[in-house]
């Protein structure tokens, strides 16, 4: 009985295995679709938020990648490399945390207001949510578009709550529409 057991669970991690990674190559696959788009949440930042005393334009006084956020955002970079997928525009929020795991990922990076969300304001992160959406429908062909945010804005935006260093895939359907082909964590 204890080695059916053992085979049986030894079955289903074969089969998790192997449903993970075709997931995996779905996303990756999906991703060199024209038009596609990756939302990143920021790779690992220590805490919860920024001090109520921090600054867009003092990384000091934010909080921000420590150096397994750092390699992590590297590692990133890294696996868009290993699959062959060369990215379009990157657009960030100005939080340090963002900017900064867009130049390890990807080596450049535009600043972008919108990204960077706002929890304490209802209305305004609904005007950020539906420009962030105009600028998803407006790329249309291409390499992915690349948005490095935070994750309540990914969550806004896909539904998905993802881990730091974490991504969801959008795919370009021929009538226009998105629909969300998968997400990846990097550790």
């Amino acid at each position: 009985m204890a080695a059916r057991i053992r085979r049986l669970a030894l079955l289903a991690a074969c089969a998790w295995v192997a449903s993970a990674a075709h997931a995996s190559e779905s996303v990756w696959e999906a991703l060199r679709t024209p038009g596609a788009v990756v939302v990143l949440r920021h790779s690992y930042a220590p805490g919860g938020f920024d001090p109520p005393d921090s600054r867009l334009d003092d990384c000091s006084t934010q909080r921000n990648l420590d150096e397994n956020g750092r390699a992590q955002a590297r590692r990133v970079g890294e696996a868009f490399r290993q699959h062959g997928i060369e990215v379009g525009a990157i657009l960030s929020s100005p939080r340090c945390r963002c900017l900064d795991t867009a130049r390890l990922a990807f080596g450049r990076v535009e600043a972008w207001e919108p990204l960077q969300g706002a929890l304490a304001d209802a209305a305004r992160r609904q005007r950020q949510v539906a420009e962030i959406e105009r600028r998803i429908a407006a790329h249309r062909t291409g390499p992915p578009l690349v948005l490095v945010t935070h994750g309540t804005v990914v969550t806004d935006l896909t539904g998905l709550s993802i881990r730091m260093g974490g991504f969801v895939a959008l795919r370009r359907a021929a009538d226009g529409s998105r629909a969300v082909a998968g997400q990846l964590y990097i550790d």
